[in-house]
């Protein structure tokens, strides 16, 4: 059975032969997890949910105990994780409601806690290519199979939160070379691979950024709304990956703690 992690978005659990498996509420070292892990069984492939911002959505991404996430996942024996998350669009060419999968990444958040490894060991982990290729590519094979539209390639930048971006902000992102700015990117990403476990990440455009359209006031609103109407692309690219998954990974995921210790 291969066990895959979801993290973000509602409504996933209604996909066509989908069966609950139940629920693991865990306690890890690093503290309680955002919510209870719900198991979902389709095709080979066992797919833990859990919510990023909680269940009802009151943890702010500033918040996220990130850690405690990425760790729970570990301990479940998950070795790919999807996630589903809500971005501004930078690049003109996204309009509201495409999916985008990320290709690359910018951090702009501090004071957030990054590491599993704040003491007794030094780690640095390789992050040139933060999404892993391998899975990456399956969540294109997944998409296509079901007649998901996905933009490949955008570059995520993640702000710290919680308040959305100024217009100078994202003139400056877009100046920079990034697609669409979200918030809970970071140290999701770069946990994943101290877990070594593969991460790919799809992202709906729910808005454009600050000041990329006419001069608009941005809403959580619409984010929610937005959000919720990607959905079902969400739930086909699922459906897909149950299909298309082997157990075994070529990537380099699994082995990126090799040479990341400075301590010697």
């Amino acid at each position: 059975m291969i066990k895959v992690g979801i993290i973000g978005g509602s409504g996933l659990e209604s996909i066509d032969g989908m069966v609950f498996d139940g629920e693991t509420a865990l306690d890890t070292p690093f503290g309680a997890p955002s919510s209870p892990y719900r198991a979902y069984g389709l095709g080979d492939c066992l797919f833990y949910v859990i919510s990023r911002h909680g269940d009802r959505h009151v943890i702010p991404p500033h918040s996220v105990n990130y850690r405690a996430n990425i760790y729970g996942f570990k301990l479940l024996g998950v070795t790919r994780i999807v996630t589903f998350s809500a971005v501004g669009g930078i690049n003109p060419a996204y309009g509201t409601g495409s999916l985008v999968l990320a290709g690359n990444a910018i951090d702009f958040t501090g004071g957030r806690a990054n590491s599993f490894y704040d003491e007794g060991s030094c780690v640095h982990v390789d992050l040139t290519c933060p999404f892993c290729p391998d899975l990456r590519e399956d969540v294109k094979k997944a998409a296509g199979l079901k007649g998901a539209e996905l933009i490949d390639g955008g570059v995520y930048v993640c702000t710290n939160g919680p308040r959305f971006e100024t217009a100078a902000e994202i003139k400056m992102f877009a100046a920079m070379g990034a697609d669409m700015v979200g918030m809970t990117m970071f140290p999701e990403v770069s946990l994943a691979r101290e877990a070594e476990i593969c991460y790919a990440s799809v992202n709906v455009v729910t808005n454009p950024a600050a000041g990329v359209a006419a001069e608009r006031a941005l809403t959580a609103d619409e984010v929610t709304e937005a959000g919720a109407g990607a959905a079902e692309g969400a739930r086909n690219i699922i459906s897909g990956l149950s299909e298309i998954l082997k157990e075994e990974r070529g990537c380099r995921c699994k082995d990126a703690l090799k040479g990341s210790f400075a301590d010697k």
